[in-house]
């Protein structure tokens, strides 16, 4: 059932040195260019911002973060003729794709495979889910894999926050990145959801409300009754007027940075167009109940909404937990906490939710005429363990995953990558998280070379990755 050839597979060992020497040499690069100093909060862009002019294929993109990690062998990548432990309890289905097979437990994302690609060839070694999500969230490999990887300005910045840098949204009004409905963490606030060394002023427009709460809404961005955008304005430049004479805006780096953020909220308190787009209310119920009445599936909704009206990078978070203890809440990692099942939870919560809103939300952009100009990215920070548990569940598993795109120039209807017999390793085109930073970047028509600039001006490329050209539609 598998499209690919199988050609001869690399071994552990040589596919763990490949990457192993890489992360070496970029960790290292890293301290060689001051990565360390407090004054990369100033990122400037080089004169090489521009290396080359990139058309661009995607306007939008919607970054569906799978916070937990699913499995790759319970959604494109099974493997039903693998031994018992191995292939799953679930049975694989055709799609409408053929080649493309799914989970039985997935019937509708059967019918819309002719929209996606498949890269089931992706692989780090970060197996702990604060520097894996860090690598998911950057495109760059951590310092370390420590479970105890703490966010830091030292950090690189979301990829949201890079387009804010390079290619803001032509409307001011409009915030170029937002994020929700979650911060994620495990134990502490995992890294890589904010602008870092850029920043503040490059930060996610971030919402912490449920777009499925009956009384969702943001008064953020209401104005206290009795004060009109224009005197508030006016209050803002006056405090400029005090901060200039008092030469804070010359010598406090952290001070400047939030100024701009300040100006950036007080032009949101005045856009009509985003006021309107988080009315996700005026949605007709028929829509509404089409994406699901969950915090997830009206989190997508609000997603195409905004992209709908030029937002230009969106992140949705499946879940701010890392755990899913039960049908009700909780991420993907259901690798057997308090004696729990991986399948009962999954196929309870985590593939519904999945078969109701994925293809959903494709259907609805591309009816919408906007699938072929938005990116939609769907993948977690690493997949599971071939072999199932001693709680018949899967641990973590970074060695080899799926990650799905839709959408905004790549080609639709295809499989690109493989797996072995038992989903464990690539067997042909390898797959750093590097690299799929850089196929965003380069459909966004942003050169992945772009450099920005830190303390002592010293470069940083805001990708190390390869454009995935084979993809590209």
């Amino acid at each position: 059932m598998n499209p690919h050839p199988s050609p001869r597979q690399p071994s552990r060992d040589q596919v763990r040195h490949v990457l192993n020497r890489r992360a070496a040499l970029r960790v290292g690069g890293l301290g060689m260019l001051g990565l360390t100093l407090p004054g990369l909060l100033h990122g400037e862009i080089t004169a090489r911002a521009a290396l080359r002019r990139i058309a661009p294929r995607a306007r939008s993109v919607i970054f569906l973060f799978q916070w937990g990690g699913p499995s790759q062998l319970e959604t494109f990548d099974m493997k039903p003729d693998a031994p018992e432990g191995i292939r799953g309890l679930h049975k694989p289905i055709p799609s409408n794709v053929p080649g493309l097979w799914v989970n039985e437990r997935l019937p509708r994302m059967a019918r819309v495979m002719d929209k996606v690609c498949l890269v089931r060839s992706v692989h780090h070694t970060m197996r702990n889910h604060n520097s894996a999500a860090y690598y998911a969230l950057t495109g760059h490999a951590p310092p370390l894999d420590d479970i105890r990887l703490k966010d830091s300005q030292e950090l690189f910045p979301a990829y949201g926050s890079f387009v804010d840098k390079l290619a803001p949204s032509s409307r001011p009004e409009l915030p170029t990145s937002v994020a929700f409905p979650h911060v994620i963490s495990d134990g502490s606030v995992t890294p890589g959801q904010h602008a870092s060394f850029l920043g503040k002023q490059h930060d996610p427009f971030l919402v912490r409300r449920d777009p499925n709460a009956a009384d969702f809404s943001l008064p953020e961005l209401s104005l206290p009754a009795g004060i009109d955008p224009a005197r508030l304005a006016a209050r803002r430049e006056m405090m400029q007027l005090v901060d200039r004479q008092s030469r804070l805006l010359e010598h406090a780096s952290v001070a400047r940075g939030l100024d701009a953020h300040y100006d950036k909220a007080l032009a949101l308190l005045d856009s009509e167009a985003l006021r309107n787009a988080f009315q996700i209310g005026n949605e007709p119920d028929p829509v509404r109940d089409g994406f699901g009445r969950s915090t997830y599936g009206q989190s997508c909704l609000l997603a195409r909404r905004l992209v709908e009206v030029g937002v230009k990078f969106v992140t949705v978070y499946f879940d701010q937990s890392i755990g899913g203890q039960n049908t009700e809440n909780g991420g993907w990692d259901t690798h057997g906490f308090n004696n729990t099942r991986m399948f009962p939870i999954i196929e309870g919560r985590h593939l519904p939710l999945m078969d109701q809103t994925l293809p959903t939300l494709l259907t609805d952009l591309d009816e919408r005429g906007l699938l072929d100009t938005t990116l939609v990215l769907w993948m977690g920070e690493f997949g599971r363990t071939p072999r199932i548990n001693g709680n018949i569940s899967r641990d973590h598993w970074p060695d080899c995953y799926t990650v799905l795109l839709a959408g905004g120039g790549v080609k639709r209807g295809f499989a690109f990558g493989a797996s072995d017999q038992h989903a464990a390793y690539p067997t042909e085109h390898l797959v750093r998280p590097d690299d799929l930073a850089a196929t965003v970047f380069h459909l966004l028509g942003i050169d992945p070379a772009t450099e920005v600039r830190g303390q002592g001006d010293r470069p940083v490329a805001i990708s190390g990755g390869r454009v995935l050209h084979e993809i590209i539609a």
